[in-house]
This record gives structure tokens, C-alpha cells and sequence, in this order.
């Protein structure tokens, strides 16, 4: 009995998926620099198969951004009710950029095409202004949550720059020591002990 064009589509669809999961093993591992073949043999599909899907390894990389920007914690503080305190939307924002790194694909890919003169310069300028924004916004957060006594006190770009050590330490954990990786990933309340005030307002 022949598929019906749902059921097809849903093939096609579960093959693109399938090679761009393939194709973000690749680019973590190897960076910008991977070729069209490294992804076709990573997903075990023929050159031709992995290009009728996307026409060139650009598409592919764009694709994966996108994806790794539209799970970007910022959107959901962004979408959080106004009347949570600073430090209750730092919170969220923090606790779900240390969950993210459970999966540190993306976060390894990200890094790679931030430095690789083999990122295509529009997506490169893409990613930086991204990360840029996020840094802002964490930074805004520790602002406001030191004036409503939530936040340690203290210069809140030394803060900032404690927070992505632990968080780019992350990333490169999971690429030194991947077997121990998930087994002793920290818990985000340990980070939180770290931003919290000795004597903080009652939440």
C-alpha cells in the first residue's frame, strides 16, 4: 500500500532532523570547519541524501543556531510575569542556562563558531551579538537584584565574569571528561548559594 503524502512528509521530516542532529555532533566536535561528508557519514546517509536536504554545510550551521538561539533561557525571563523581583527572574535565567548545558552540544558549537575563521562572518557577527545581549541582560539582572537585596554586593562585572567562568567551565568539562559528565553535573541551587547575599530578603 503506498504512503500517503502525510506519512511521507513525516519521513522527510524525521530524516532532516535526523541529519541535523548528526550535523551538530560534527560541528561540536569539529567546528565550522566540518565538511558535508563528515555529516553524511556521522548520520550514515549518501552525500547526495544529506544535500538534497540542505544545499550547502552554511544552511546547516544557520539551521543549528537557530535552533540553539530559540532555546535560549533569555526568552523565557523575557516572557516572565513583570511583577517577579530581579532576583527571582535572574533565578529563572541562571537556572536554565546551567540546565542547558546538560545537552553542551550547542554550547560547544556556539563557542567554535565564535572562533573559527571558518564561520561564515554574517553568522559569526549573529552569534556575538547574541551572546552579547544575554551577557547584558544577566548583568542588568545582577544590577537590579543587588539594589533590591537579593544579590551579593559587589562590582557586578566581576560577578558577571565568575557566572561564564563556571558556565564556559561546563562546557569544556563535558568535552575533557564526557563519561563523568552527567553523573556529577552541579545542581543550579549551587550556583545560586554563590550570588545569594549572607543576610538575603525573604522570597
Amino acid at each position: 500500500m503506498p504512503r500517503s503524502e502525510e506519512a511521507k512528509q513525516r519521513l522527510r521530516d524525521e530524516q532532516r532532523a535526523h541529519i541535523l542532529e548528526a550535523a551538530r555532533r560534527v560541528f561540536a566536535r569539529k567546528g565550522p570547519a566540518a565538511t558535508m561528508d563528515d555529516i553524511a557519514t556521522e548520520a550514515s546517509v549518501s552525500h547526495g541524501l544529506a544535500y538534497r536536504y540542505f544545499t550547502s554545510k552554511d544552511i546547516i550551521l544557520h539551521t543549528i543556531a537557530e535552533q540553539a538561539f530559540q532555546a535560549n533561557p533569555l526568552t523565557v525571563v523575557q516572557e516572565l510575569d513583570k511583577t517577579k523581583t530581579p532576583g527571582e527572574r535572574l533565578r529563572v535565567l541562571l537556572t536554565g542556562l546551567i540546565e542547558s548545558r546538560r545537552h553542551p552540544e550547542y554550547h560547544q558549537l556556539l563557542d567554535r563558531m565564535r572562533n573559527s575563521e571558518a564561520t561564515p562572518e554574517e553568522l559569526r557577527e549573529l552569534v556575538h551579538k547574541r551572546a552579547h545581549a544575554l551577557r547584558g541582560v544577566i548583568r542588568q539582572g545582577i544590577i537590579e537584584g543587588q539594589a533590591s537585596g537579593e544579590i551579593v554586593a559587589g562590582d557586578p562585572d566581576q560577578l558577571l565574569r565568575a557566572i561564564y567562568a563556571c558556565l564556559d567551565g561546563l562546557t569544556h568539562w563535558a568535552e575533557y571528561y564526557p563519561e563523568e559528565y552527567i553523573e556529577h553535573f552541579p545542581a543550579a541551587e549551587i550556583f545560586w548559594r554563590m550570588l545569594k547575599p549572607e543576610n538575603p530578603v525573604k522570597e
